[in-house]
């Protein structure tokens, strides 16, 4: 089970959740659409979002639907890294438990 949990693409830290994200801007629609591993072995949550990469459009598209997918509101999910890059770093604030538990929901362990 631990190596399971060693290839999510989210890790419980003090306060909440880290969570890696590959954001695709002008997907055609907003959803989350599973989980990838990288050609370096990261596994990350592959998310699209209709909004385009201008002004920070797409960034906030995406911290609003995964405040959605776990519950949260938008203010609890803040870019850390990948601002203006397709591999973006979120921090979830919450209760951490609570979070992994719908991320699981998200994306059930293979």
């Amino acid at each position: 089970m631990a190596a399971t949990l060693a290839a999510r693409p989210w890790a419980l830290t003090p306060g909440g959740v880290a969570l890696a994200v590959r954001l695709t801007p002008k997907g055609g629609r907003d959803a989350i659409d599973g989980m990838q591993v990288l050609a370096d072995g990261r596994s990350v949550l592959t998310a699209r979002v209709r909004a385009a990469p201008a002004n920070g459009e797409a960034n906030t598209a995406l911290i609003r639907l995964v405040a959605k997918a776990v519950g949260v509101p938008p203010r609890d999910v803040v870019l850390v890294s990948g601002a203006t890059g397709r591999l973006k770093r979120l921090m979830i604030s919450g209760d951490g438990a609570a979070l992994l538990a719908a991320l699981e929901k998200i994306v059930p362990p293979r």
